[in-house]
């Protein structure tokens, strides 16, 4: 059963979303509503008194919840019962425990055999580095990686920057495209760096292909590739082999990619730039949200409150795209995290039980960092025919702790009274007798604001938006856990690659063998 039918709440909502709260009215947007609508956890303040909604709404909002059963869903996901699966038609049936990564803060974790798996995986890296450190020669690592092995892995680390050692730096090869690698490849002298490749399955093309390439520059300069390569794979895999790599650590089908970056799959490269101490407070901040996101009182679980206003913003207002956008410079890839994370999850079309959706699936995800986006995109946000609710990220302090004042006002402060200013206005609008100037207003929005973007936090907001987009799946019916929508482009890839290998090699191709193929093929070499 879908989400628009079945559930008592569906038509008190659509009802509610004819005519939904008006936030230009004059007075409407006032402080007290502000406090209101307010939540906070984690070290986390959500405000969505800026949001298109009422006390009636989000009554009706937390009846869909329950409705929905979506505490039970995640509390299911967390102690480890089955729920990627399609019923009744084959599809992955795993479980989802990217949450038992972080869950070994407590005598109790909710999933005690896969947390023990992650811990002593960790214990492992632990005594890796150890080691490592002993060397004293690895300043560089490369993660090589696509997807999720490189999306989240990435953001966080340019995120955490800021609190890297000193004397290490991490860099990322994600693209098959050559320049990629190549451009990595001069950043690095390749004798003092470890190249960590990872891949779940061993076999990702990007990954493999980019792997041979380092391998083959390590050999140029007379070095053993072993002693630089490392592996983070499943178990058996064709990339468990000790013979190829320095070390190996694992991951497990119970990781999905874009829920992978408290693995191992982000913990190697994050333990060498960061340190361990600074990794486990990240993992704690996810574990905390981790444990929030099972609260069953609606109005302080942040997670929720996410995913209930994302749903009535998609499928009762029928906004079809969702802008985050973090006012902190560090946060530069973290949309894009957040982007594959959400679309891969909820861009579906078929509910759990395989019947196609009454209704909208997930939002499109996009966005960039402020104040950069107000001089590129917020035009049509504020004034173009479609609608974008946003969601805002902002700190009270910067991270480095290096400001400037001028004309009376730090940086950071005038980063926030930027961030403060297009919330108020994309809400209120503004009237004008020109029409050029009118700003109509009721453009939702909300507002996640925290004091400092530390590794802590981080973790805090990765597990929020983990536990969000999965809250919405389950409100949406939908299995998030799954990614069936990249596996037709991998294929027919896979069969223009074997075209491509047989015109290098002269072998002869039957005109009838993918002609399509063939004809793009004959379009490149013709330029």
């Amino acid at each position: 059963m879908g989400l628009m039918k079945d559930l008592p709440s569906i038509p008190k909502l659509k009802k509610l979303a004819e005519t939904p709260f008006d936030l230009t009215k004059e007075g409407a947007l006032n402080p007290k509503r502000a406090k209101e609508m307010s939540a906070e956890g984690c070290g986390i303040k959500f405000l969505y008194g800026t949001e298109r909604v009422e006390s009636k709404v989000m009554s009706a909002l937390f009846e869909l919840a329950e409705e929905a059963q979506v505490i039970d869903h995640i509390r299911a996901m967390q102690t480890g019962e089955i729920v990627n699966k399609i019923e009744g038609f084959e599809s992955e049936e795993r479980m989802v425990l990217h949450t038992a990564m972080r869950d070994f803060f407590s005598d109790q974790p909710l999933m005690e055999s896969a947390s023990k798996e992650a811990y002593a995986e960790l214990e492992k890296l632990k005594e890796f580095l150890v080691d490592l450190d002993k060397l004293q020669k690895f300043k560089h690592i490369v993660q090589v990686g696509i997807g999720g092995s490189d999306l989240g892995p990435r953001a966080i680390y340019l995120a955490l920057e800021a609190f890297k050692r000193p004397d290490r730096t991490a860099h990322f090869v994600s693209n098959v495209d050559p320049d990629d690698a190549a451009r990595v490849l001069s950043r690095v002298d390749l004798h003092e760096t470890l190249i960590v490749v990872v891949s779940k399955s061993g076999t990702t093309l990007e990954t493999r292909t980019n792997e041979a390439f380092f391998r083959d520059k390590l050999k140029d300069l007379g070095l053993d590739p072993k002693d630089h390569m490392l592996a983070v794979t499943g178990k058996g895999s064709p990339m468990d082999d000790p013979s190829q790599y320095k070390a190996s650590f694992y991951i497990w089908d119970f990781i999905g990619g874009r829920y992978s970056a408290t693995s191992m799959v982000g913990a190697v490269m994050l333990t060498f730039a960061l340190g361990m101490d600074k990794f486990l407070d990240f993992l704690k901040g996810a574990s905390n949200m981790d444990r929030l996101a099972l609260s069953e009182n609606y109005e302080s679980n942040l997670p929720l409150l996410g995913a209930l206003l994302s749903v009535w913003n998609r499928n009762f207002l029928h906004h079809p795209t969702l802008a985050i956008i973090p006012y902190s410079q560090a946060m530069v890839r973290f949309t894009a995290h957040l982007q594959q994370l959400d679309m891969e999850s909820n861009g579906k079309r078929i509910d759990r039980q395989g019947k196609p959706l009454d209704g909208d699936s997930g939002p499109i995800i996009w966005g960039e960092v402020g104040t950069n986006g107000q001089h590129s995109f917020y035009q049509l946000i504020h004034q173009g025919t479609t609608i974008v609710p946003v969601e805002f990220i902002g700190f009270a302090e910067n991270q480095r702790g290096i400001d400037i004042e001028v004309e009376g006002t730090l940086s950071q402060e005038k980063l926030l009274s930027n961030l403060f200013a297009q919330s108020i206005g994309l809400a209120t609008g503004k009237e004008s007798e020109n029409p050029n100037k009118v700003f109509t207003g009721n453009r939702p929005n909300r507002m996640l604001l925290s004091k400092r973007l530390d590794p802590y936090t981080l973790g805090a907001y990765l597990s929020y938006f983990e536990h969000k987009v999965a809250m919405t799946g389950f409100l949406l019916n939908i299995n998030s856990f799954d990614q069936e929508g990249v596996q037709l482009g991998k294929v027919l890839a896979n069969q223009i690659i074997d075209l491509f290998a047989k015109r290098r090699s002269a072998q002869p191709i039957d005109k009838q063998e993918f002609p399509m193929g063939q004809f793009f093929i004959n379009e490149i070499n013709s330029l």
